[in-house]
């Protein structure tokens, strides 16, 4: 098992920065690929980002790409999702997630593990 909290999510204007983290206990985190992923309202949860269990392999979505870093302190067993360039279409609830295999993945149906959630609010 792995429990995952998000923290810091809030409300900044367009064009503003945030960097969420991803606190993970239980299960050994080092041996674990992470994700983040969003829902905003009245649409599915989509990819944002993921890292291998090393962080030396990165992937994010096209919409995020080169605004958006993922990285991880294993040492912390926490991953960040910095956010640069914020834009109000970015605004969604950020989630958290792990899966049992060490490699990167873009499905939701790929994670195990998720957690509850921190709002984002881009304003314009």
């Amino acid at each position: 098992q792995v429990q995952l909290v998000e923290s810091g999510g809030g409300l900044v204007q367009a064009g503003g920065s945030l960097r969420l983290s991803c606190a993970a206990s239980g299960r050994t985190f080092s041996s674990t690929a992470m994700g983040w992923f969003r829902q905003a309202p009245g649409k599915e949860r989509e990819f944002v980002a993921t890292i291998n269990w090393g962080g030396g392999t990165t992937y994010y979505a096209d919409s995020v790409q080169g605004r958006f870093i993922i990285s991880r302190d294993n040492a912390k067993n926490t991953v960040y999702l910095q956010m640069n360039s914020l834009k109000p279409e970015d605004t969604a609830v950020y989630y958290c997630a792990a899966r049992s295999l060490s490699t990167t993945a873009k499905t939701y149906s790929s994670y195990d593990y998720w957690g509850q959630g921190t709002q984002v609010t881009v304003s314009s």
